[in-house]
């Protein structure tokens, strides 16, 4: 018996802590934050993996003939090109020679071709800029030439030291070329010299403002293209080809894509299996792109048009480098390597699978592609290069400065469109604006805003479709049904007038949730009480709600327990810098994000919390700060579960937070590069966000010396809420407490508020 005693203290010394009643034990050893971050990974890899074969239900190619496709395929396109943000009027096609006395309009010359400095309109105040080479001969076909990011139109034109000059090659074969230049990868001009700069290429500078409004890189470079249609088209062009390699072979690709009316495609140094696009530059994030598209199916958007595929050598990129003195760090992790050639090769061959025989003429090359590309223009030549070398005749040529306009010109239009942002959510979302004579001075008039309807319970009728929009649209939502939560718990607190538990919930295969619920000693048998689901921010855990006085929350949830509240703290999986981050990168390519996860799994936590004995399910509130205040605007909007929201710490003019370039407390000179959500600033700021509270009570809680926002940020969009709870009678369910402190849970008004929305006496 002696012998075994040493045996028996390890035993009780490991033993689990009293489970939750109606609960298993919880006997997991393993840091639950890392537990959670690894399953979540392996879901989303998962459904990256089952992407390729789902695709098929979202196609009903009809190839009986080319308008049958046309029509068939017409979705799949819409929805591909609102993908990538191409929702612009393109303005009126023109095609102009410019230059002075340094840098004459006609760069070059050879007995073949004349390269001239062109410019083209492409959006308002946005203009494509480049080179157009033109031969001496009637041209025999027309081409738009893309340069990789890091070359420029006079490498490829041969008026400068390049491998590989297809476009001076074209134009010595009687092929008319249009080549713009191409937002490059470095990052001089990104940032604002009056604000600060940043480390982030050109291409992620773009992304990241563009993302958030609905508008990305591609889709402006890929605007270029089709704009340099329209003026080939204006010149008569019967035949017109896009030829890329690496960053220009992708926009090439997309292009053809889009637009039915080129001809045919080259694509160089891009194409191959996306699956592992999430380890590519942020600035090739697209939403939702493997959900319905891999390169196979892009590929059957150009037929039956012709493609001709080169497996050459991607571009060579490497993870941001440290930036320089006088920059901010923030651009994000992303590489691009060249995919082996079966890979290549095993993508394009998928296509024969989507395409009857014969449907679409397409080659997949590894050597001198232009020859087969030029075929499906109908010439029949072998492209061979001339040798008169054009010579430069530009003394003045500043190609840095030209990169500095295509930059600026694409940060104006997306700053433009968060100037206007209130205008274009009121009419995406309420649709507001009606005019009226005023009484005072006749013949004067004036705007009033009013809602539709003063009904609440209308009017929240009426929001459900923004509701699904905002789910599955702006956040993405996962379609998978809640398993059993099969919920395991151990008791980690004992205090005087609460007890508290880890709670582990499945919500998936792979992961689960979990979270820290506080139980008032002094609850009576059969008593249900008001929970109050206290959220924690970016790189939290969920005792830090709860104990150590941290300056941030001030162990706000235990003192909502001692007040008699039931307390639920979750764990959401923003902890781990750049592992939460490319947790929403892979989810993109899938349709999701970060807060699919986390709707999911607070759908779980709801489900469960309703099933306890103690809890009224009529009276669960959420109460976030920072990052958990910004789940405070995306998940009680969602769940209707939610009785009433407060967001600490987090409410502003979200769009021009992440967005913006004028102030350096935006996102956009931050680490915080998973902080678009396509489309979002066009259709949910947290006003419109707020708005799907409606008729449930919501309440922002401001720090005046928060660094997060401005008060003059947080009061504009906060009085739109105050505005439509009062057009609908409800102003006594909202409100805001201004407080003289920073980035922390100041709990007085909160507090009070709870109490009177809850209808739970103070203690």
């Amino acid at each position: 018996m002696i012998r075994l005693l040493p045996a028996l203290l390890l035993l009780l010394a490991v033993a689990p802590d009293d489970p939750l009643p109606g609960t298993a034990p919880l006997r997991e050893e393993r840091d639950l934050a890392d537990l959670m971050m690894d399953g979540l990974h392996k879901w989303v890899e998962r459904k990256i993996g089952e992407s390729t074969a789902d695709r098929a239900k979202f196609w009903k190619r009809d190839p009986s003939s080319r308008e049958a496709y046309e029509k068939s395929i017409a979705e799949n396109r819409q929805r591909f090109v609102h993908n990538i943000g191409i929702v612009d009027p393109r303005v009126p096609p023109r095609l102009e020679r410019f230059g002075d006395d340094a840098s004459p309009a006609l760069a070059a010359e050879t007995p073949r071709f004349r390269a001239w400095q062109v410019r083209w309109p492409v959006l308002e105040g946005v203009t494509a800029e480049g080179l157009y080479l033109e031969p001496t001969r009637e041209p025999v076909a027309y081409v738009v030439a893309l340069p990789d990011a890091d070359q420029s139109p006079e490498q490829i034109a041969g008026l400068a030291a390049c491998d590989h000059p297809f476009a001076r090659r074209l134009a010595e074969n009687s092929v008319a070329v249009l080549i713009p230049t191409i937002v490059s990868r470095d990052f001089e001009f990104s940032g604002n010299p009056k604000v600060a700069m940043t480390n982030q290429s050109h291409r992620e500078w773009i992304y990241r403002q563009a993302f958030q409004m609905g508008r990305h890189v591609i889709g402006y470079e890929v605007q270029k293209v089709m704009a340099a249609v329209d003026v080939l088209k204006a010149k008569g062009a019967a035949k017109i080809g896009v030829a890329g390699v690496g960053e220009g072979g992708l926009i090439a690709f997309y292009a053809a894509a889009v637009d039915p009316r080129i001809d045919a495609a080259l694509v160089s140094g891009y194409f191959g299996p996306r699956e592992q696009a999430w380890k590519e530059p942020l600035y090739r994030n697209v939403w939702s792109l493997l959900r319905e598209t891999g390169d196979a199916e892009l590929a059957t958007l150009v037929a039956p048009r012709g493609l001709v595929v080169e497996a050459a050598n991607y571009p060579e990129v490497g993870d941001p480098p440290k930036p320089p003195a006088g920059r901010r760090a923030g651009a994000a992790v992303g590489r691009l390597t060249t995919p082996p050639w079966e890979s290549v090769k095993a993508e394009f061959d998928r296509i024969d699978g989507l395409l009857p025989p014969g449907f679409q003429p397409r080659k997949l090359v590894r050597d001198d592609a232009l020859p087969a590309f030029v075929s499906l223009l109908g010439i029949e030549s072998k492209m061979e290069a001339s040798g008169d070398a054009p010579a430069e005749r530009r003394k003045g040529l500043d190609s840095k400065d030209r990169q500095r306009r295509q930059v600026r010109e694409l940060e104006g239009h997306v700053q433009n469109l968060i100037r206007w942002g209130d205008r274009t959510r009121n009419e995406f979302f309420l649709n507001t604006t009606t005019v009226v004579k005023s009484l005072a001075s006749p013949g004067e008039r004036f705007r009033t805003f009013r809602v539709k309807t003063n009904d609440p319970e209308t009017f929240a009728r009426e929001a459900e479709k923004y509701r699904t929009l905002f789910w599955e649209e702006g956040l993405g939502k996962i379609e998978d049904p809640l398993p059993d939560p099969k919920a395991r718990t151990r008791k980690i607190y004992d205090k005087e007038k609460w007890t508290g538990y880890d709670v582990v919930l499945e919500a998936a295969p792979e992961f689960f949730a979990w979270g820290v619920l506080l139980v008032p000693k002094d609850l009576k048998p059969g008593e249900r009480r008001p929970v109050v689901v206290c959220q924690h921010g970016r790189n939290g855990v969920p005792k830090d709600t709860v104990e150590g006085d941290t300056w941030a929350y001030h162990d706000f949830a235990a003192k909502l327990a001692e007040r008699g509240f039931i307390v639920f703290s979750p764990h959401n999986p923003y902890r781990g810098e750049d592992k939460y981050r490319m947790l929403s990168r892979k989810a993109n390519l899938v349709k999701g994000s970060l807060f699919s996860f986390i709707v999911h799994q607070h759908r779980q936590i709801l489900a469960w919390l309703k099933t306890q004995p103690f809890v009224d399910a009529e009276r669960i509130a959420f109460y976030g700060l920072s990052y958990g205040g910004e789940t405070a605007v995306r998940v009680p909007p969602i769940l209707k579960e939610y009785c009433l929201s407060i967001c600490s710490g987090d409410f502003n003019d979200w769009a021009r937070k992440v967005a913006g370039t004028d102030s350096d407390i935006t996102f956009m000179y931050s680490i915080e590069w998973e902080m678009p959500y396509f489309n979002l600033g066009s259709t949910f700021n947290y006003a419109e966000m707020a708005y799907l509270m409606v008729p449930r009570p919501f309440m922002a809680e401001r720090g005046h010396h928060d660094g997060v926002a401005r008060d003059e940020w947080v009061n504009a969009e906060y009085a739109k809420v105050r505005w439509l709870y009062a057009q609908l009678g409800l102003a006594d369910r909202t409100e805001i407490e201004h407080y003289n402190g920073g980035h922390t849970i100041n709990g007085e008004k909160t507090f009070e508020f709870l109490h009177r929305h809850l209808a739970w006496p103070k203690r």
